[in-house]
């Protein structure tokens, strides 16, 4: 072993299971913001060949994950507060759109569900560990897949493939500044839930006016759970 960190891919797609790998290590802040991400450096790491490396690259940077700087080098970048204003704005545009049609149709999804399940259980699992940091961080993280799941379910549903499109640009980022500020951890999980709750029972009772409303609540606190962290980050580095 020559020492360098090498990790390991599951048995799905080559490109797919990079792109997976490279876009956890990125929200869950293994990846820091302004670290430097070449071709080279995922080719050796993974020990994938340099097209397969790039192909990975330049999806997360159509995505939001990373940006080219103007020497065409991928960075992970981190939003400032007039972009996390834009990204809800645009999320609660494409979002509202979709809970809109599916309360008109009195349609539930059931990945939606299934999502909103997966959430409960890390937040009850968060809480039984408690102090313990490594079950604690695990939950977290799939918190905040659940998380990211239950919003692409609701969209997905209204069967738009355009919608989804515009959406998965959106979430790219969305997922990158919860993962980068942590904000789920200011607040008891279980706030979120019932949150999407609440969504989903406005969904089902054919209230489209309830049902946008609840989702302008749920994304508003979420927005404003960013944007106090984002403060707290910048006074702490004043201070410091």
């Amino acid at each position: 072993m020559d020492g360098k960190p090498s990790f390991p891919l599951g048995p799905s797609s080559l490109t797919e299971a990079l792109y997976e790998s490279v876009r956890k290590r990125i929200v869950n802040g293994d990846i820091a913001p302004g670290e430097k991400l070449t071709e080279i450096r995922i080719a050796n790491e993974y020990s994938v060949a340099r097209p397969t490396a790039k192909a990975c690259l330049e999806r997360l940077t159509a995505l939001g994950l990373l940006r080219r700087t103007t020497h065409k080098t991928a960075v992970v970048p981190k939003l400032d507060e007039g972009e996390i204003r834009d990204l809800y704005f645009s999320r609660e545009t494409v979002e509202r759109a979709a809970v809109v049609a599916l309360a008109r149709a009195g349609k539930v999804p059931p990945e939606a569900v299934r999502a909103q399940a997966a959430m409960k259980a890390a937040a009850g699992d968060a809480a039984q560990h408690g102090s313990d940091q490594g079950s604690h961080a695990g939950a977290f993280a799939t918190q905040v897949e659940a998380d990211i799941a239950f919003h692409s379910a609701l969209v997905a549903a209204v069967g738009s493939r355009r919608l989804a499109r515009m959406h998965e640009v959106i979430l790219g980022e969305v997922h990158l500044t919860m993962g980068q500020f942590q904000a789920h951890r200011t607040t008891d999980p279980m706030n979120v839930a019932h949150e999407h709750d609440d969504i989903l029972k406005a969904i089902g009772d054919g209230d489209p006016e309830r049902a946008q409303q609840c989702l302008a609540h749920h994304l508003d606190q979420a927005q404003g759970r960013l944007l106090g962290q984002l403060r707290r980050e910048r006074s702490e580095e004043a201070h410091a």
